[in-house]
């Protein structure tokens, strides 16, 4: 066997190398996230859940527990403690009478503030790949997030291939995609991984809309 079989022989499969990448990813957020949580005197889940309130706005505790994909206890547990502390306030839903909606408080949203001061974390190393570099990956990253929905390994994303106003690829040229939402022509460097006004699209037109997008994807 000549060496070049034997190297070729003895590489991983390209999934197992990009899922050891990820990995070493996942721990380096995880590492960060417990550092900026110690420092700030919360718990890496009671961050989580500041961030998503922060990001998204008032949910239920049972909200945030599927958000998150975590149990109704453990969230319970860490909002009894976020209460504790002044960061969040808790009101009657108006829509389910016996549920809470749950929301920051000014000092909640402070501490947010000083416990999310690391965006240079991924964007500096973010910042030296190329602008197709970006928009490859970003690609690349919204299908396996879609992909990993699908069999059931992370909540539902309110990104836009899962949106109801999403219509991806309707037109040629730099803008591709249409929100039809914002009625705005779209670049797939503008695809978003979490939007406010996001509408989750029917599985029939999430999986019509899925396949559409995988075609011409890059």
């Amino acid at each position: 066997m000549s060496t070049t079989s034997r190297f070729e022989a003895a590489t991983p499969p390209i999934e197992h190398r990009l899922a050891a990448g990820l990995y070493a990813l996942g721990l380096a957020v995880r590492h960060e996230e417990r550092r900026q949580a110690q420092a700030s005197g919360l718990s890496a889940a009671q961050l989580q859940i500041l961030a998503l309130l922060g990001a998204e706005g008032p949910r239920t505790p049972s909200a945030l527990a599927d958000e998150l994909g975590v149990s109704l206890a453990t969230v319970s547990d860490s909002v009894a403690a976020l209460e504790s502390k002044g960061l969040l306030r808790r009101r009657p839903s108006p829509t389910h009478h016996r549920a809470s909606l749950l929301s920051l408080t000014p000092s909640g949203r402070a501490e947010l503030q000083r416990a999310q001061a690391w965006p240079d974390f991924f964007a500096l190393p973010l910042g030296t790949l190329t602008d197709a570099q970006q928009e490859q990956l970003l690609a690349a990253l919204l299908l396996l997030l879609r992909a990993m929905q699908e069999q059931g390994q992370i909540p539902a994303q309110r990104m836009c291939l899962t949106c109801v106003s999403f219509r991806p690829y309707v037109r040629t040229g730099a803008r591709p995609h249409q929100c039809a939402l914002a009625d705005a022509a779209m670049r797939a460097a503008q695809l978003r991984v979490v939007c406010e006004e996001h509408e989750m699209a029917s599985p029939e037109d999430q999986a019509a809309r899925w396949q559409q997008f995988l075609k011409l994807a890059v």
